[in-house]
C-alpha cells in the first residue's frame, strides 16, 4: 500500500507532467514555499471586550478550582499560534471568570490567573463553569493574552452549552449582544463518570505579528 502524497510533492508532479504551469520569472520552490505558507496560515482570534472587572497582577496558577468548590468543573486548554500557523512560545494568557454563581471577586484573586505558555505554545487550567451574571447574557470567560513581536489581544470564550444559545449557538450567538464571532463560542465536551462529571473546552489563541 503507497502512503498518500504531500501536497506539495502533487503540486511537483503536475508541474513535471505539466499540468501545473509555472511563470518563467518564478522557480517551482518558491511557489510550493508560499503555497504551504497559505495552507498553515490561521485567522486571528477575534477581539472581544475588556470588561471592568479586570485586576492587574493575578497569580499564576493553573488551578483556579479548589476541592470543595460548588460549580460544574473545569478544565480548559489550548495553544498559542501567529497568523502563519507558527507557535508562540511562553506567551503570557490571563484568565479570569465568575464564581458558578456569576459572581466575580472584586477585593482578592479566585478564578483569575496568569499562565504562562510552555515553549509549544500551550497552556491548560482548572476551574468551574462560570455562572451568569445580571449585567451579560451568557457565560464566559476574560482572556488576555500576549507575547514578545505580536499585538495584544482582549477576548472571551464562550461555550456551546449555554441555555441561552438553546443547543443552536450557530442561530443563537447574537443574543448576547457582545459576542461579535460564532468562532468565540466553543464545544464542551463531557467525561468522567456519573459521581464525578467534568467539563473540557479547547480554546486555541491566535495572535497577530506587530
Amino acid at each position: 500500500m503507497t502512503s498518500a502524497l504531500s501536497r506539495r510533492e502533487i503540486l511537483a508532479k503536475c508541474a513535471a507532467l505539466g499540468s501545473l504551469t509555472v511563470a518563467a520569472s518564478i522557480l517551482l520552490p518558491t511557489v510550493l514555499s508560499a503555497w504551504e505558507e497559505k495552507e498553515k496560515s490561521r485567522i486571528p482570534t477575534p477581539w472581544n471586550e475588556l470588561g471592568p472587572f479586570y485586576k492587574r497582577r493575578a497569580p499564576r496558577t493553573s488551578t483556579l478550582r479548589v476541592s470543595g468548590d460548588p460549580g460544574l468543573p473545569l478544565t480548559v486548554s489550548g495553544q498559542v499560534f501567529d497568523t502563519r500557523g507558527q507557535r508562540v512560545p511562553n506567551a503570557t494568557v490571563e484568565v479570569w471568570q465568575t464564581d458558578h454563581l456569576g459572581h466575580y471577586d472584586i477585593n482578592g484573586y479566585r478564578y483569575r490567573s496568569t499562565l504562562i505558555c510552555d515553549d509549544s505554545g500551550k497552556y491548560a487550567f482548572d476551574s468551574v463553569m462560570p455562572g451568569h451574571y445580571p449585567q451579560r447574557v451568557c457565560q464566559h470567560i476574560h482572556y488576555l493574552a500576549s507575547a514578545e513581536g505580536h499585538k495584544p489581544l482582549t477576548t472571551q470564550l464562550y461555550f456551546a452549552t449555554d441555555p441561552v444559545f438553546e443547543g443552536d449557538p450557530d442561530k443563537n450567538f447574537r443574543r448576547d449582544p457582545l459576542i461579535g464571532s460564532r468562532d468565540l463560542v466553543r464545544p464542551v465536551s463531557i467525561g468522567g463518570d456519573p459521581k464525578s462529571i467534568l467539563a473540557s473546552v479547547a480554546f486555541e489563541i491566535v495572535l497577530e505579528r506587530l
